[in-house]
């Protein structure tokens, strides 16, 4: 395959800037269809990006013979169905995060990803960005030495749309999105950590709703065991006053530690002895575009992606333990 040819199912919010410039910026690779099925809307984005086809039935898209890559952006309770549909087409599937709504789901999908012969790949794209990236050079580098613990915290306010039920986004529907903002937020910190330090073995965790905005948990705790003997500890809350906002993973060695964040790039602080240095990247306009460019390397033969179908289930593993999910 020396020119991937995309089609997106789902062409919505996270496709205007994050991803969907990115299919039609990178060498080799060209956006060639989209797919919403709000005609509308669907319509006004293939205008304004200059996409020459647009469908309303995510099957039309996948048969499209002029597609043979498909970008799966829709929210997790399709992400199954239609990742199985089109690799079954015998196209590869790059499908947004979480990878499913379970790590069933996603076992399944991996399943048919093999037996088709197809690859698949996961929206976890903070693997190939330049923030995370010098993360992992100053941990491999051993600055601070051998690595003991990593404590994670993200704390952020409801918004009002969160606390009216005649206005609460999907995101906050269990059958839509699993267990709420966690299963949105928390598996991009789950998934660089896997990255950073390895494989994580087990978990377990406590998740609940304590606000009372919404019926899926708002507060989730958790313990993590890595299989390199590094344990871990996270909390998340979703619906705390604005002034406890808080956005930070720190992993302790035994020389040092480092500060960084999840979402918010704020400047990745080295910690040795009494010395603090300071450390800046900067993001690509496209969040996803870095990602994006190592599927089209893979998918071309002279390269290979960060962020499978495999490590993506890994992290719904780990966010199932955490919350003793039993969506499906």
């Amino acid at each position: 395959m020396q020119n991937i040819k995309w089609g997106i199912i789902g062409a919505g919010d996270v496709c205007e800037h994050k991803s969907g410039p990115a299919f039609y910026k990178i060498e080799h690779s060209t956006l060639v269809a989209v797919m919403r099925r709000d005609e509308a809307k669907i319509k006004d984005f293939a205008t304004r990006h200059h996409v020459d086809r647009y469908y309303t039935d995510a099957m039309s898209l996948i048969n499209d013979p002029d597609v043979n890559a498909i970008y799966i952006a829709t929210p997790p309770d399709t992400h199954k169905e239609y990742t199985i549909k089109a690799l079954e087409a015998g196209k590869p599937v790059y499908v947004e995060k979480p990878m499913a709504l379970n790590y069933q789901e996603c076992l399944d999908m991996i399943d048919v990803a093999n037996r088709s012969g197809q690859k698949l790949f996961t929206a976890y794209y903070r693997r190939a960005l330049p923030y995370f990236l010098k993360v992992k050079e100053l941990l491999d580098a051993g600055f601070i030495g051998k690595v003991m613990t990593v404590d994670v915290k993200y704390i952020r306010p409801a918004s009002e749309e969160d606390k009216d039920v005649n206005t609460q986004p999907w995101r906050v529907k269990k059958n839509i999105a699993g267990d709420g903002y966690f299963f949105d937020m928390a598996p991009h910190t789950l998934d660089i950590l896997d990255f950073l330090l390895g494989e994580i073995e087990d978990a377990t965790g406590y998740a609940r709703n304590l606000a009372g905005y919404y019926t899926v948990s708002d507060t989730v705790s958790a313990v993590m065991q890595f299989k390199s003997g590094v344990v871990g500890t996270g909390l998340w809350n979703f619906a705390s006053p604005k002034e406890m906002m808080q956005d930070t993973v720190t992993i302790i060695g035994t020389e040092g530690c480092l500060k960084f964040n999840t979402f918010s790039f704020q400047s990745i602080a080295l910690v040795t002895g009494s010395k603090v240095s300071y450390y800046e990247t900067i993001q690509p306009e496209h969040i996803q575009q870095p990602l994006i460019q190592t599927i089209v390397d893979e998918l071309r033969g002279v390269g290979e992606c960060p962020s499978n179908g495999v490590s993506g289930a890994r992290t719904s593993r780990i966010m199932d333990l955490i919350t003793n999910n039993r969506v499906g």
